[in-house]
């Protein structure tokens, strides 16, 4: 597709994809915690909690960039 194989278009969409929808999920928690009222300590328990998930897929990126594999 557009002189791109297939491991190149799955390269893009898991950066940019996936990295573009982790920045909206956390646009998504900032405005949960301020349509809450939450506060500043829960607003921190809000990302810490909810972002868990994402900061492990940031992790196996970074990991797997440093190993160079």
């Amino acid at each position: 597709m557009f002189g791109y194989n297939e491991e190149q278009l799955a390269h893009f969409g898991l950066t940019v994809g996936v990295g573009s929808f982790i920045l909206y999920m956390l646009f998504v928690i900032a405005q949960l915690a301020r349509e809450a009222k939450a506060g500043r300590f829960g607003t921190f328990v809000l990302f810490v909690v909810l972002a868990f998930g994402m900061v492990g897929f940031v992790a196996k990126s970074v990991i797997a960039w440093l190993l160079d594999m």
